[in-house]
């Protein structure tokens, strides 16, 4: 086991390059929120967004539209409907994350099926909340499994792996990580990750000021955006997992609650900060 520390920080955030341009930061496609959730995925796309990805485009449902153009208008959108453009811009992503707010019903399950049908071994893809539900409930299966991110919490674990919580030790977790063969980033009180590359990687970092409502998602978004413009590793899923927790413990300092929110309004500082401070 390693515990994560400021250094994954410094190895993997980089200074943006002189000559570059939106596409260097890569492409993101961002699928969930539907009438009733849509606060989830717009909380995705501002942490996306706010991590750096050069261009990120949001499947939501139509009446989530106005919302997210309030508040991001950087990120495009697109409704669930649209399937064309849908496709079109499943083509050229590089990173996909789906899941945040999908919810359950039979048009997030055909999304889903969508999705890890036209994987590209090219593109990376992250499974979040309710599409974690699907995939088990349905017993999909992955294209790419060494490209794929799971970020279950301990309940949505039970149901991928077949382990109650009561069972998740760091042995079985190992063993149903590779078995599935995806990375994983199971969120707790001290949130691991899973992957045969690196044994496992612990988080000591997070606060009971955290334990709110979009905290996952926000962490989705920022594995998104990290995977999108940085080296596509377990590093970097690492460095997004602590920097997340870094920053809500230092807003906790002066915060009762922390909101996601408040998490990526704070991301481009603390960038700027680690990739300055990197050899």
């Amino acid at each position: 086991m390693t515990r994560l520390s400021k250094e994954i920080l410094t190895q993997t955030i980089k200074k943006r390059p002189e000559i570059s341009h939106k596409g260097t930061f890569g492409r993101t496609v961002l699928i969930g929120g539907n009438s009733q959730y849509g606060g989830a995925i717009i909380m995705s796309a501002e942490a996306c967004v706010k991590s750096g990805a050069g261009l990120t485009t949001v499947i939501t449902a139509a009446k989530n539209h106005s919302a997210l153009h309030a508040r991001l208008p950087e990120a495009m959108v697109v409704s669930f409907e649209e399937t064309a453009v849908i496709d079109s811009v499943l083509e050229t992503a590089d990173v996909v994350l789906i899941g945040p707010g999908l919810g359950l019903d039979q048009t997030a399950l055909k999304l889903l099926q969508k999705i890890l049908k036209n994987q590209q071994a090219q593109q990376w893809l992250v499974i979040d909340g309710s599409a974690i539900s699907l995939f088990s409930e349905y017993q999909l299966a992955l294209n790419f499994p060494e490209q794929t991110v799971f970020t279950p919490h301990q309940a949505e674990w039970a149901r991928l792996s077949g382990l109650s919580i009561n069972k998740q030790s760091e042995k079985n977790n190992c063993a149903k990580q590779a078995d599935l063969g995806a990375k994983i980033v199971l969120k707790s009180y001290r949130t691991t990750l899973y992957d045969q590359a690196a044994a496992y990687y612990q988080n000591p970092l997070g606060n009971p000021g955290m334990a709110t409502g979009g905290m996952g998602d926000t962490l989705a978004g920022m594995i998104t955006g990290f995977l999108a413009q940085f080296e596509k590793t377990i590093d970097t899923l690492a460095a997004a997992v602590y920097l997340h927790s870094l920053i809500g413990d230092d807003l906790a300092k002066t915060n009762y609650v922390v909101l996601p929110t408040s998490i990526s309004a704070a991301l481009p500082r603390y960038l700027k900060k680690y990739a300055s401070e990197r050899k």
